[in-house]
């Protein structure tokens, strides 16, 4: 809940805001039906046909498509993320609507989320750089040294991926190093570890969410954002909490945790300069 802001004409559903969660919601219900119930997962959405072609993946992927920038943000892994950020869409979209006006906004929001997007593909390339650098190596020269290196990396701990096994496969190939058939197998392994390994699915309009929190935090530091709907705290303060501890998550890296939190605040950063260049002119207009 918010306070202290209390602009003329206010909408609680402004036009953009209400046709996002109508659009987000949409495509929901389609991967509920198509990447859930109607292939057996239930409510699991983070993998299916839909997230093939509309979720992001690493520009190395042989999932990735163009398009994938733009329609990420309107796919969501699960019924919690969307309501989480829908919820803030509204919460906090709708103010910054209000005072821009649809068209701005609309920008605004759409910025945010492709500047996330880009951002984050930067970072999976520096997380797989290492990856992509030793199946190129396999790839010009597939030789025995170069699938074992690979071999030793990526594929010694996985004792049944593939066929035949890695670990068989090194065996023979040492038996026989000469054996084209064993150099077809193990670039075959190396290539398909990779591509499962560079075809996670990013999804979620968090990025462009994110964005909007920055702005709102710029323009409205000292609003009072109810915390739980009881405590208050002024919004600049929140917001930071927030981005310090998107900071500290990313740099955490642990193990399970498949938020995208470097696309977080990749979406602040490219909100909060939008925001602070369209606003340098009124610098001293905060609420």
């Amino acid at each position: 809940m918010m306070t202290e802001f209390r602009p003329g004409r206010f909408q609680v559903l402004p036009v953009i805001i209400k046709n996002l969660l109508i659009i987000n919601g949409l495509c929901f219900l389609a991967q509920l039906t198509i990447d859930g119930l109607s292939a057996g997962r239930g409510f699991n959405v983070r993998t299916g046909v839909l997230a093939d072609w509309f979720a992001l993946h690493h520009l190395f992927s042989p999932l990735f498509k163009p398009w994938q920038l733009l329609t990420h943000m309107f796919m969501h892994g699960s019924l919690s993320h969307i309501f989480g950020n829908m919820f803030a869409l509204w919460m906090f979209g709708s103010v910054l609507e209000n005072l821009w006006g649809p068209k701005r906004f609309l920008s605004f929001y759409l910025i945010c989320g492709f500047g996330a997007a880009v951002l984050h593909m930067g970072s999976l390339w520096y997380e797989n750089a290492q990856l992509i650098a030793d199946l190129t190596r396999l790839r010009d020269n597939v030789t025995i040294d170069n699938y074992e290196l690979f071999y030793n990396h990526y594929l010694r701990n996985l004792l049944n991926y593939g066929e035949p096994y890695p670990s068989q496969l090194l065996n023979a190939w040492q038996a026989d190093p000469g054996n084209f058939q064993y150099k077809e197998q193990g670039l075959a392994l190396a290539t398909s570890y990779a591509n499962a390994a560079l075809s996670g699915a990013t999804m979620g309009a968090s990025g462009a969410v994110f964005g909007c929190l920055a702005a709102f935090g710029y323009l409205f530091p000292n609003t009072y954002i109810y915390l739980y709907f009881f405590v208050p705290i002024k919004a600049k303060w929140v917001i930071l909490g927030y981005m310090a501890l998107e900071l500290f998550l990313t740099f955490q890296n642990s193990a399970g945790d498949n938020v995208a939190h470097f696309a977080h605040l990749g979406g602040a950063l490219v909100g909060f300069l939008l925001v602070y260049f369209w606003n340098r002119t009124n610098r001293r207009r905060f609420y």
